[in-house]
């Protein structure tokens, strides 16, 4: 009984952290500039409600550099970004 008690209470503080976290936006941009040995995209887009960011350029990075594969300047894509300190990336592109 005391184990069921203690999964139930670990169960409800994922619970509750998953709550406070929100799935990132599929947002449109227009690929400024592809930098491919450093792992960065920049991008020209519009608002990023997930991370309260309005429409603007600037560079993200990318952990995975296959999501650079293909890009060129001037596409137009979707993709989806996070925050994690100061650095923001890029964790999913689709054109």
């Amino acid at each position: 009984m005391k184990i069921v008690l203690k999964v139930i209470a670990v169960l409800g503080v994922i619970g509750s952290m998953m709550v406070g976290a929100q799935a990132a936006d599929w947002v449109a941009g227009e690929v400024r500039r592809v930098d491919a040995a450093n792992s960065k995209l920049t991008i020209k887009h519009e608002e990023i409600k997930s991370l309260d960011m309005p429409p603007m350029t600037m560079v993200f990075y990318v952990k995975d550099s296959n999501l650079l594969s293909g890009l060129n300047p001037q596409d137009k894509i979707e993709f989806q970004a996070i925050s994690e300190g100061t650095k923001y990336f890029i964790t999913a592109v689709r054109r």
